[in-house]
């Protein structure tokens, strides 16, 4: 449709005009409010897709660089954990040192009493516990009497091992289930020489005999040890509780027949065994097992269970055993207990020849000192013409052969001693060994966001947008190999402490030693992390700097001047009103027509 509005050339020239100055006053508007002078591919192509690119690369590495600062975290919290490490080690030394210059180990000073020692037998002082250990230490009290003939005793047939232990029984033979008694039944239940005695009458309920039985037995010796029941024939059963030595009887108890009208003329019986063969030598309790197959076996038993002390020892004589004492001379042997009728009577030996020895508190001193399963463990020394004894460990130190006050050899309680242990020095093992659970849970704790260095875990930080540039951090021993700091074998090798550790200088020094070389260990690794903490930093320190110059050249690119583009927008604002003057004027040509119609 055609323009119906006809404007002259005048007007519509300047319309133009006023229409390209408000376009370009728009224009310059937009960048003012902008900032930028470039503001899409329109405006410029080149710039705006260049300056998008290096915007683009800038907020990659923006991202990278949040990367990096958690990085930077976790070393510096694996930094810290490891500073606490080398603290606790460092304190862990100190502890090995104070322990070290304690020296307050208990004693006692104890009388040497010849007149108790004697020369009669071998008499010894025997140590154990302590630092000595589970085996038992003897140092010779006495040279004993020689000459003569030794009292001995043997078994008086070849040696047989114990019965398997079992349960002493005998079960009748006539059935209680039904009618009566035919006589008065008056019957004696024995067991070890423990009796039991039951009446029945004439005529009495069979059926009621059992709990008149079992009730005589809760009233005797044997309740508690002998049972009454009946079997699934209803034959009376008698068995002991336990499996004991012995075999049950019962017999007629004043009326003839008894026995056999209760359980039947042959009831079967099984003798019991406690599967022991046990006996006392001397008072001291010995106890042969069915583990003791030969005579070799039960004389090493029979030697154990009266231990190094004893006056006595067995030994095999041929397939026999016997005893016999551990010196010649004339000594008075009794061999008592429950199965000491396999031994004859002990042949009593001749006077010694040659009268023994008592040794000196200086001999005493000496032999101690000088035993190699001593050394390091007991000390002794001359306290006054008497004997002292130091416990070298942190453990309670037995001894037999004195009592409170005397060194008398002999065995028995009241012949054995102990002397505590250094209490300084057990607190500390203590001390020690927390320190070293903490050191483990310094550890543990170390985890920064998931990652944990100090369990070997792996850092990885990218430095770049494209992945070509990155560091790797693992904990790592000096030979390369990754590890994680805890106090294992495979680590720094810090092990508990233990109380012969910490009751030996020597161990002690060589506990100093290895951690000392856990701190190296220690320090090369916090290097390690130091190296790559610098590393990040010094990359991060980049990033940022290169973000800054990416970010600075997009803006050269895009950015607007603002006084520039001030002025121009002043510069439009006039030429728009002279527009619109030199508008108003051409329009001033038509108005005259006007005056016309006037």
């Amino acid at each position: 449709m055609s323009n119906e509005v006809v404007l002259t050339g005048a007007i519509r020239q300047n319309l133009l005009t006023l229409q390209k100055t408000t376009e370009l006053q728009g224009k310059f508007q937009e960048r003012l409010s902008s900032g930028r002078k470039v503001n899409s591919a329109i405006d410029n192509p080149t710039n705006f897709f260049t300056a998008a690119g290096l915007t683009r690369r800038s907020n990659d590495l923006g991202l990278l660089l949040d990367g990096m600062s958690q990085g930077v975290k976790t070393l510096e919290a694996a930094d810290n954990a490891m500073k606490m490490i080398v603290k606790t080690v460092e304190t862990m030394q100190a502890n090995v040192r104070q322990t070290r210059q304690d020296k307050s180990f208990k004693g006692v000073t104890y009388v040497q009493e010849s007149a108790g020692i004697g020369t009669a037998a071998s008499s010894y002082l025997t140590f154990s516990g302590g630092g000595v250990g589970v085996t038992p230490v003897n140092v010779p009290l006495n040279i004993a009497d020689i000459g003569g003939s030794r009292t001995t005793a043997q078994t008086t047939l070849a040696y047989a091992p114990p019965t398997t232990a079992q349960k002493a029984s005998l079960t009748g033979t006539v059935a209680l289930n039904a009618g009566v008694f035919a006589q008065q039944v008056d019957v004696r239940i024995s067991f070890a020489g423990i009796n039991a005695d039951v009446t029945l009458a004439n005529g009495s309920n069979r059926s009621a005999a059992l709990a008149q039985i079992q009730a005589a037995i809760a009233n005797s010796g044997l309740n508690g040890r002998v049972t009454a029941t009946l079997d699934a024939s209803n034959f009376l059963r008698l068995e002991t509780v336990n499996p004991e030595d012995g075999a049950i009887t019962v017999t007629d108890n004043g009326t003839a027949g008894s026995a056999t009208e209760l359980v039947g003329a042959a009831p079967a019986s099984v003798t019991g065994s406690n599967g022991q063969t046990n006996f006392t030598v001397n008072g001291t309790p010995v106890a042969l097992t069915t583990s003791e197959t030969n005579v070799s076996l039960a004389v090493a038993k029979a030697n154990a269970d009266l231990g190094p002390g004893h006056p006595f020892e067995a030994y095999a004589n041929g397939a026999n055993l016997q005893f016999r004492a551990k010196s010649h001379g004339a000594s008075a042997l009794a061999i008592a207990g429950a199965d000491s009728a396999l031994f004859a009577a002990p042949t009593i030996g001749t006077a010694p020849t040659t009268p023994g020895t008592v040794r000196t508190v200086d001999q005493m001193v000496t032999a101690i000192n000088t035993d190699p399963a001593l050394t390091g463990k007991i000390r002794a020394h001359n306290d006054g013409g008497k004997l002292r004894i130091e416990n070298l460990s942190v453990e309670p130190l037995t001894m037999v052969g004195a009592t409170s006050t005397q060194i008398t050899g002999g065995v028995g309680a009241t012949n054995t001693q102990t002397i505590a242990g250094n209490e300084v020095r057990k607190s500390l093992i203590e001390q020690f060994n927390e320190l070293r659970r903490q050191l483990d849970k310094l550890a543990d704790d170390a985890s920064y966001n998931g990652v944990n260095l100090l369990k070997a875990d792996k850092l990885k930080i990218t430095f770049n947008e494209i992945n070509t540039s990155a560091i790797e951090i693992q904990a790592k021993d000096t030979n390369g190999t990754v590890r994680a700091i805890n106090t294992g074998p495979d680590s720094l090798d810090i092990g508990e402490a233990t109380s012969d550790e910490f009751s030996t200088d020597a161990l002690l020094d060589a506990r100093y030693d290895a951690l000392g070389a856990a701190l190296t260990e220690l320090q090369t690794q916090s290097a390690q992390f130091g190296s790559g903490l610098t590393m990040v930093q010094i990359r991060e320190e980049f990033t940022k700097t290169m973000i800054n110059t990416l970010e600075i050249g997009a803006d050269k690119l895009t950015l607007a001047d603002a006084n520039e583009e001030g002025a121009n927008l002043l510069a439009l604002n006039t030429r728009q009103q002279l527009s619109q003057t030199a508008l108003s004027l051409a329009a001033q040509a038509q108005q005259a027509v006007l005056r016309l119609f006037g």
